[in-house]
């Protein structure tokens, strides 16, 4: 498994990451075990969790799975700010009592790297500031980030927070790309070329800013996977001729168009499956070209000038 550098860090992780939303569907800790021993036997020692993931039971599985030898060898990521019946919180009090309950739940005495999980339009970026501080000089956090925010609003927080901000979490797959799409539209009247995101993928190359992707098999905003979708013929074609020449599945193909990219996108992989997510590791091992690259793209139903 390839590794990188995430954002301005030295902290090495893996190209492809394991999305720990749907943990619980394994029902217990043992089942976790396995799965996060297949995991770590790819080369797949970054796990990512969110404090809403399952009501904070996907955390706790998780936690009570992990062997404490194993800690030391993980790139443990969660995330914060959303509260189901609110909206968003980036109040110091909140992010505090959500990283204490985070690390109770997963059983350890840091955290690698805490996300800031949708924009909080009432942050005081101050405030912002004084908690990653806090949990960086009392040991609680490494590294810090966000997830689904716009360069202008990453702006805002890195000006108060000391450019702390080393991650940026977004959708991101062959069939949901508008950041890519708008760069390829400039100066048109396509749709497509609408910039919805403050160029959120050139900023974030800028600022040496990891960009994770999730849901690299969704199109739309989960409206469903793409692969082996009828609505979807031409691209499924061609990921599965693709598949064919490189050995690989349509899965690793998907993987590895996000990959080729030359931001260093880091893919975050949601399966509970064993067998897929060995399937999907095989994508770090194949390198697409230049011109499979954009007939895959075109293939997606996407709009050129």
């Amino acid at each position: 498994m390839k590794s990188m550098k995430l954002g301005k860090t030295m902290l090495q992780a893996p190209v492809i990451g394991l999305g720990c939303m749907r943990i619980t569907e394994l029902k217990n800790s043992q089942n976790v075990r396995q799965f996060i021993d297949t995991a770590m036997d790819q080369g797949v020692n970054f796990f990512d969790h969110a404090d809403i993931y399952g009501g904070g039971d996907a955390e706790r599985l998780f936690g009570e799975a992990v062997d404490p030898s194993q800690r030391e060898k993980m790139i443990i990521q969660t995330k914060c700010a959303i509260r189901p019946g609110v909206a968003y919180d980036f109040s110091k009090d909140h992010i505090l009592k959500s990283v204490d309950e985070s690390l109770k739940r997963l059983h350890t005495e840091y955290l690698d790297i805490l996300l800031l999980h949708r924009p909080d339009t009432l942050m005081e970026p101050e405030e912002v500031a004084e908690v990653f501080n806090h949990l960086k000089t009392s040991g609680k956090v490494r590294y810090f980030g966000v997830s689904n925010h716009n360069s202008m609003q990453i702006e805002l927080l890195n000006k108060y927070c000391g450019n702390k901000i080393v991650i940026n979490q977004l959708q991101l797959s062959l069939a949901h790309c508008p950041m890519i799409d708008c760069g390829l539209n400039v100066n048109t009247y396509h749709d497509a070329g609408i910039n919805r995101d403050g160029n959120v993928l050139e900023y974030c190359r800028l600022k040496d800013i990891t960009i994770q992707a999730w849901s690299p098999f969704q199109y739309g905003m989960f409206e469903g996977v793409f692969l082996n979708n009828e609505k979807f013929p031409e691209l499924n074609k061609k990921i599965d001729e693709l598949a064919e020449k490189y050995g690989v599945s349509n899965n690793a193909i998907a993987v590895a168009w996000i990959l080729r990219h030359p931001a260093h996108i880091q893919t975050i992989v949601g399966t509970t499956n064993k067998e897929r997510l060995i399937q999907i590791c095989k994508a770090s091992e194949v390198v697409l070209t230049r011109e499979e690259w954009y007939e895959l793209y075109m293939a997606a139903g996407k709009q050129l000038p």
